[in-house]
Formats: C-alpha cells, structure tokens, sequence
C-alpha cells in the first residue's frame, strides 16, 4: 500500500493532471497529435521535474543543468505542457494553443532549432535515446577535463516501446554499458501499446533483461506511483551503471472509454470523451485554464532552480580566469586562433613530401597538425580506426574508468556512434568526428540527417570512397552515396583531391558551426596536385581552377576528388593534340552552389565541350556544369577487381574524357 498522505496524493495529482489535459486540449484544437503518451506518462514527468531534474527555466542552457530528452517525440505535448507550467518563458498559453500550426513554437515533435529549452530533435523513434547517449559521454569527458565543480549532471530520458523496439536502440544500449554512463538513466514508457495494437503483437522481448545483458542496472515500477517513481531515480542517481527504469503505464490515463488502447494513441480524444475524462479525473476547468494552484505548485518547481544554478555559477566564478575562458570558449563553440597556424603547417608539410598518398591518409596527417590546436576534438571508429585513420598521433582511447582521452572506439555501430556524436554536439564543449566506411553512411544516414536539420557541428569522416577501394567488390564500393549525401539539406559534403585540399576541407568543417560535414576520403594513393601552402582555402569557394588551359580553353574539365588528377591527364592529352583544355577541382558541391550565379558562370567557363569526371552515378552533376555536358562516371554497381583494373572496366579514364571532350568539340 502507498504510503504517500491525502495531501501529497492531491497535489502530485493536480499537477500531473495540468499536464494532461494542456495535452488533451492542445490536441484537440489541433485536430492532430498523440495525447495518450502525455496522459500515461504525466506522473513520470511530474516526479522529474518537481523531484528530481536540475534545470532553470530562466536560464534554459546554463552548461550545469541536466538533460531532459523526450526520445518519444511523438508525445511533445507532454514536454511543452511541462514548460509552459515550469516558467519557460517562450512557451505561453498562446503558444500551447497553437499546436502543429505553421510558424507556431510547439511544432508535432520537439524541435531544439524552433523551442528555447529543448536539448535535441527527436521523432524517428531511437534517436532520442541513442542521441542520450552521446550527451552522457560528453558529460564524462568534459568532467575529466574541467572537474565535476564545473561538470556534474545526468541526462534523463523518456523513451516509448517503439524506442526500444527500433535497433539503434541496441547500439546505443551496448555502447552506454560498456562505457559506464552512470550519469543516463532511462524511464520506460511501458504501457505495451503502439500504433497497430498490443505490443504483444509484434515482439515478446524481455527489455529488462535485455538491457541487463548491456551492462545497465534496470528496475520496474508503476509508472503511476510517484513515490515509487522518485525512489527508482534516487537509486539509479547512486548506480555505477546507466539505468532503465519500467514505467508501467496506462496509456490515456484517465479516458474513461480510450484508457489503455491504440485508440489514444494517436488522435484527438473527441468532445465527448474530453468531458468524460475531466469528470473522472475531476478537472472542472475548462480547455487551456490551469487552476491557481497547480500552476503555483509548478512555478515553484521551476524557481527552485536558480538557488542551485547560482551556486554553480559561483563556484564557477572562483576557478581560475584561464579555465574559465577555456571552458566557455568550448561551450561557445568559438574555435582557438591556432587552428589557421595548424592548418597552414599541414598544407607546408603535404607540399614538402610531395609524393602520392590516399586522402584517409592526408586526413590522418591533417589531425596530426589540427587536434593538438583545437583540444575539443574527440574522434573515433566504427571498429575501422586502421582504415578510416581517425586516430591522431598521441590520441588516448576513452575507456569505461578513464574519460580523459579524445578517441572513442564505436564497435561496428555506425548508427549509434551517428548520433551519439549528435549528442556531444548538442550537449556543447565538444567537436566530435568520427570515421566509417562511405557505403556505410546509409547506416548513419538518419543520425545524419537530424545533424542537419537541427545544424550541429558533427564531422563524418567516410573512407573507401568509390571502385577505388578495389577488392572488396560492390557491397563496399560506394556508387549512389555521394549523390544521397548530397540530397540532404543542410550537410556539407567534400571530397578532397590531395592532401592539401584535404587540409581545407577540414578547417571548413570545424569553422561550419550550423551544419555537419562528410569527408569524403579515397582509399587509393592520389597524387599532390596543389602546391601552394598558403592561408587561403580555395576548397572554400567549392570549386576552382586547379590547372589552366595554355590558351582560350576549348575544353573544360570538371571532377571531384580522385578523379581530378585523372581529369590533369585528360587535360595533357587533350593539350598534346591542340586542344587548350582547363581543369576545374570541385570538392563541394554545395559551398559552390551558395556563391552568387555570376561567379560560378566564371568557374564554369565558356568552352565549347566540357566534361564531368566522378567515380558515382551522375545526379546531382546536372545543376553543376549542366545537362548538355557530357559525364565520365558510374551507371551500375561495382566489381571485385583491383582499383586500376576497375576503373579501366567501367570507362573512367583520362582517354576516355579526352575522348568525350574531343566528341563535344566535333559537334559544336
């Protein structure tokens, strides 16, 4: 039997139920939403935000504050109900009213770009918790570096069934069991229901144990009970391992004729049963009207922040000026003025070997010069360090008891590893990058695509870049990728053609504050084509001239990464024969298609035949040189044969853009 008194029962009802029906309400003005997550999980968010979380809705981003995810984004009503009721000042009644409408600042899921106080997008089920993750590990990391005076706080989530259904799920567990993330702890939404019916339906797992098996301490209460919900946190807040916890909850809690079905799920309650349910819950007021007390008990929640806020601010105020401008520089994202010096001394270097080398490996060299000038940097592999060369020269690998290091070793979990690095972006302090195969980003892609919806700084480093990695055939050779990268709005993808452009293209994906980057790597060895080792970045401009014609050029050229030198010997061999040919390097397509129209005519040029060189299918190309070029590329999927032999095979050689320049200049 509960032991909690007539008072305590009233008033955590009262709140929870203020919750609740801003939901049923919001809901139901918008005709769209997902109220019965709100109502089953209401008890649960009340406990943690009146108990339990460290937050201040005055200063929603203080760097101290714990990290609410609400990984089942479906239910953001449940989140907003919370901030208006809490103090958040841009989440009015206005606001609440305003639901899924265009421009309004409670969109259908939670969106950090459009609502001050929300630490990260969330939607596609997984991600939240998987995103969770990343915010645990950068709470670890930056703690080892700056002390749990400045760093000490735990990032909750509210996951559903279908967050722990979706795979990305297992990754993120796996990976938060193994690294020891104490500071995680997840509240289970059990209330075995989804969309199609009973969970019982479509799975049988045991998520508890499952999750045991990952290394995470795990408990089960009635997700009704709010003392029984403060005791699981209180004890997962002393647990050395990350914690889920079961929440078992009656999904529409409270719908008289709705309460534990599919049928709250996912639309509007109706008139009808909104009245029913006030009246069983005893609500008398009507729609949008928090009575005084529970918005009182609520205001008081929120305000009982800042004492605990200030205090940090004190004690950060004490340490020493250096730390304090270091640690705040980190947060602000604001890169140290030794990163140009670093970037200069990587281009000098490249052009003083000379030499062929593959772009993973001019990347490699890169982070040798870059990671020491900018300490935030924390790298890693999905189990392919060797090949993706992430790992800079004296980079310390994070392990479960030391946090001190800068390279996280992700396992084969691209997925997870995507948007954990999402998830150190967002929690701010640090810049994480991270290396797989480029056949592989399909595994990252939705992490991916969420970096650029919500423009975070994530840099993917994706090697094995086309038939140019040879053997391993075309389950490994990228031929659709570089064209579904770019597809996404808002991600910068490059592929550099030397060490020295690689240089580049790293300094503009650290500077790229408000969009993650993909680095674009080769595996075999390419020649040092630029040999100028200045400050100024010519990949900035997206594309350029790399080699001039010797006089008015006939032909131009254009290529990406290893085919740029193999569009330099096409040019020699169009030369060789009278043809004055140019040759343009474009190591990204999107920084090129942001300069005005006038200039990219001037890149492109006049000449009566050009020709685009790329080892990947052709979209994309059109909007670049336009339809009427020819292109040298891909129309199939790869082979299993050596890098020369493949690239002779499929037609991507300097003779064969020679010959389609030559062809051009015949029908002009």
């Amino acid at each position: 039997m509960s032991s909690r008194t007539s008072d305590s029962i009233t008033s955590h009802d009262r709140l929870a139920n203020a919750i609740r029906f801003l939901a049923i309400d919001a809901v139901e003005a918008a005709n769209s939403g997902h109220p019965g997550l709100p109502m089953g999980a209401a008890d649960i968010a009340t406990v943690l935000f009146t108990k339990v979380l460290k937050y201040d809705p005055s200063r929603p981003f203080w760097p101290d504050r714990d990290r609410f995810v609400l990984s089942a984004g479906h239910g953001s009503m449940l989140l907003y109900s919370v901030m208006h009721l809490a103090g958040y000042e841009k989440v009015t009644i206005d606001e609440i009213k305003r639901f899924r409408q265009l421009g309004s600042l409670t969109p259908g899921h939670p969106e950090n770009f459009v609502t001050e106080g929300i630490e990260t997008t969330t939607g596609p089920l997984g991600q939240g918790i998987a995103t969770a993750v990343g915010m645990a590990m950068a709470e670890r990391l930056l703690a080892a570096r700056f002390g749990s005076d400045v760093v000490d706080h735990y990032t909750y989530v509210l996951a559903s069934d279908g967050d722990l259904m979706e795979g990305i799920s297992q990754e993120a567990a796996d990976l938060a069991g193994h690294l020891k993330l104490s500071k995680l702890i997840v509240m289970w939404d059990d209330n075995k229901i989804s969309i199609d019916g009973p969970t019982s339906i479509s799975g049988s797992t045991n998520q508890l144990a499952r999750f045991a098996a990952s290394g995470w301490a795990t408990a089960a209460v009635d997700g009704h009970d709010p003392e029984a919900i403060l005791a699981a946190l209180e004890a997962a807040k002393a647990s050395d391992r990350p914690t889920l916890i079961s929440c078992r909850t009656t999904i529409g809690f409270g719908s008289p004729k709705k309460a534990g079905s599919e049928k709250v799920h996912g639309s509007p309650l109706g008139a009808e049963e909104i009245v029913a349910t006030r009246a069983a819950l005893g609500w008398e007021s009507p729609a949008f009207v928090v009575p005084e007390d529970a918005l009182n008990g609520w205001r008081a929640a929120g305000a009982a922040g800042r004492a605990t806020r200030e205090a940090w601010e004190a004690r950060f105020a004490a340490r020493p000026a250096e730390e304090r401008t270091e640690f705040e520089r980190r947060v602000a994202g604001t890169l140290p003025a030794a990163l140009e010096g670093a970037i200069v001394a990587a281009k000098e270097k490249a052009v003083k070997d000379g030499g062929a080398v593959a772009t993973r490996k001019s990347s490699e060299m890169v982070l040798d010069f870059i990671t020491p000038a900018v300490p935030e940097m924390v790298g890693g592999s999905a189990d392919l360090t060797g090949s993706n060369n992430t790992k800079a020269k004296g980079a310390k690998s994070v392990t479960p008891d030391d946090f001190s290091g800068s390279f996280i070793h992700y396992g084969v979990r691209e997925h997870g590893m995507a948007a954990a690095m999402n998830g150190m972006a967002l929690h701010k302090g640090l810049i994480p990058f991270s290396g797989g195969f480029m056949v592989f980003s399909d595994y990252c892609r939705p992490a991916i695509r969420l970096a650029a919806l919500m423009g975070e700084r994530v840099i993917h480093v994706l090697t094995h870049d086309s038939i140019g990695l040879g053997e391993d055939g075309p389950t490994h050779q990228p031929v659709e990728h570089l064209a579904a990268l770019r597809a996404i709005p808002n991600l910068l993808v490059m592929r550099p053609c030397d060490t020295v452009e690689t240089a580049e293209c790293w300094q503009i994906a650290l500077q790229s504050t408000d969009r993650p980057s993909a680095l674009i790597l080769s595996r075999q060895n390419l020649p040092i084509l630029r040999t100028d080792a200045t400050a100024v970045n010519r990949s900035a401009e997206g594309a350029y001239e790399i080699l001039a014609a010797s006089g008015p050029a006939q032909a131009s050229l254009f290529a990406t990464g290893s085919e740029v030198s193999l569009a330099v010997e096409a040019a020699k061999l169009l030369e060789a024969q009278g043809v004055p040919t140019r040759v343009v390097s474009i190591p990204s397509f999107e920084l090129f298609l942001e300069r005005p129209a006038a200039e990219r005519a001037k890149v492109i040029g006049d000449a009566p035949a050009k020709v685009a060189v790329e080892a990947a299918i052709r979209m994309g190309w059109d909007a670049i040189v336009g339809s009427n070029a020819a292109f040298v590329g891909m129309t199939s999927f790869g082979a299993s044969a050596p890098a020369k032999e493949l690239y002779a095979h499929f037609g991507i050689t300097a003779q064969q853009v020679a010959a389609r320049a030559l062809d051009q200049l015949r029908q002009a």
